[in-house]
């Protein structure tokens, strides 16, 4: 079964309670954002490989620590997910970006693919899938089925507010994912937002509503 990592720095916890207060404008929430995909990132990346290198400081001859130049790619699913991944570039700048385009169909709140780009060689790297809001899970499954179609087998999710049962699915989907949220909230309500949630992000983001 997947874990569910809940990175409840107090930094985090202050600049998302900022993000749910609807009177937040677009150009708040999105600097907010990009400072929460950022700090989230150093647990997201906490367990990569690192190896011993030889260099000089000014001072002296020394063995230090690199990463051990184990490949990433930040892939959001669209749109709302794209707001977190210039968080991520600032954190590792040599990650590939690729994107998965979803929306929900109101009526029947399952989601429908209209785009895919992924780097050419997506399945040999550490992807992190990334989508603001985990709220039925729907489009983070046919995400994560769609990534794993493509030859990728070391996949994490990384959302900002999540909702049990999005978790719910996501772990009874793909119980290989790891998921890591800044927060898990009560419920959904009968239109498929989380409560309290903090409204649609990407509207949200983009200011189109």
């Amino acid at each position: 079964m997947s874990q569910v990592h809940v990175i409840d720095h107090p930094m985090i916890q202050h600049k998302l309670t900022i993000m749910r207060n609807k009177e937040t404008g677009s150009k708040d929430f999105r600097q907010l954002l990009t400072e929460i995909a950022m700090l989230m990132g150093y647990e997201v990346t906490r367990d990569l490989p690192l190896v011993d290198v030889e260099i000089e400081t000014p001072i002296c001859p020394m063995t230090a620590k690199k990463v051990s130049g184990r490949k990433l790619a930040i892939v959001p699913i669209l749109r709302a997910g794209i707001g977190m991944v210039d968080g991520l570039l600032s954190l590792v700048p040599v990650a590939k970006v690729g994107h998965i385009g979803l929306y929900r169909n109101e009526e029947t709140h399952k989601p429908v693919v209209y785009f895919c780009k992924l780097p050419e060689d997506i399945q040999e790297r550490l992807v992190i899938l990334t989508d603001p809001m985990l709220a039925t899970g729907g489009s983070a499954c046919d995400a994560l089925a769609m990534l794993k179609e493509r030859g990728c087998n070391n996949i994490r999710l990384m959302c900002l507010v999540a909702a049990p049962e999005g978790i719910a699915k996501v772990q009874a989907q793909h119980p290989d994912v790891d998921i890591f949220v800044a927060a898990v909230d009560e419920h959904l309500n009968p239109n498929a937002y989380i409560v309290p949630g903090l409204g649609d992000a990407g509207d949200r983001i983009f200011g189109t509503k």
